[in-house]
């Protein structure tokens, strides 16, 4: 009997390799494949190991007979189509309590340089340009923020905003409620939540309910001059009404780790239009889908893939 092969298609931390290699199978580690690179080569493969460039949809599924384990690294699964892999009888893992704390923490991190303008002031500085009053921040310490998801990263974030005696609000109708006090309240609807919020971030995954869940509506309802965080999906949110609510300046600004179309090389002219007046904000901090991608993710991610792959016939994935 030939050795079971496993194809990892991403960059990944070497302790996933061994982790592999010392359960016995044959990895092939291939960070560079493209997606047609993967279609034409899948059919040997018992496991593989995606990111978001690849697509496990039904048609390459059905290229890959001996394909049992689909370890996906990160938390979201739109780029896998679930109910094939169920058909076929291929285990699916996530692994989004591995970079659960990296994406708080940058989500944090964002909202914090927007508060405080550090961006402008480093701009400035650099400049010789001393602009004091200019400058002046807002504090976290009291504000009412609003999480829609409440799964790892919500929980995260959530935690670490806890020393700054935040009153949170909380959408999320596939969690167990946890018990209510003075400065947790838990909303049925998503207007009644936004509607008292300084703060919004978001921490769902990507599926047809959330695909633009952030639309011009919702965001109409907005306090004025609240502040939007996404570092989940880019396209959950309307774009073109999240840049006209600021550019109107009833949104007070916005963090974005991710957006609707992150490959830029595929931008139509009226892409490149949008993005760019979204890019002359001085109101906004944006980072190219890094959040969960620190140093210490990398190893989580590949240890906890490793601990779910050993457990794969039960249900906790």
């Amino acid at each position: 009997m030939s050795t079971p092969k496993i194809l990892i298609t991403d960059d990944v931390h070497k302790h996933l390799i061994s982790g592999f290699e010392s359960m016995g199978y044959d990895v092939d580690y291939r960070p560079e494949i493209s997606l047609e690179e993967v279609h034409a080569c899948i059919s040997p493969y018992y496991g593989i190991v995606i990111n978001t460039k690849i697509k496990a949809n039904r048609e390459l599924l059905l290229k890959a007979p001996q394909l049992k384990v689909i370890a996906r690294l990160g938390s979201g699964l739109d780029n896998i189509d679930l109910d094939a892999a169920k058909e076929f009888g291929i285990k699916v893992i996530s692994t989004p309590e591995g970079n659960a704390q990296s994406v708080a923490e940058h989500a944090l991190g964002m909202l914090l340089c927007l508060l405080n303008k550090i961006l402008s002031a480093d701009k400035q500085l650099r400049e010789f340009n001393w602009q004091r009053e200019a400058h002046r921040g807002t504090e976290l310490m009291g504000k009412q923020v609003g999480l829609i998801g409440f799964g790892n990263t919500g929980k995260a974030f959530a935690r670490l905003l806890e020393p700054f005696s935040i009153i949170l609000h909380i959408y999320d109708p596939y969690v167990q409620r946890t018990e209510k006090n003075d400065r947790i309240v838990f909303h049925d609807d998503l207007e009644s939540l936004v509607k008292v919020v300084d703060i919004l971030s978001l921490h769902v995954q990507l599926t047809p309910e959330t695909k633009c869940i952030v639309d011009k509506v919702l965001l109409g309802k907005m306090k004025r001059g609240a502040i939007l965080i996404n570092t989940s999906r880019g396209k959950v949110i309307d774009t073109e009404a999240l840049v006209s609510a600021l550019e109107s300046e009833f949104l007070g600004g916005a963090c974005l780790d991710v957006f609707e179309n992150e490959q830029t090389g595929t931008y139509s002219e009226s892409e490149i239009d949008l993005y760019s007046r979204l890019y002359r904000r001085s109101n906004v901090v944006l980072t190219p889908h890094v959040a969960g991608w620190t140093h210490e993710s990398k190893f989580k991610i590949a240890d906890t893939i490793l601990t779910k792959w050993n457990s794969r016939n039960s249900d906790n994935f």
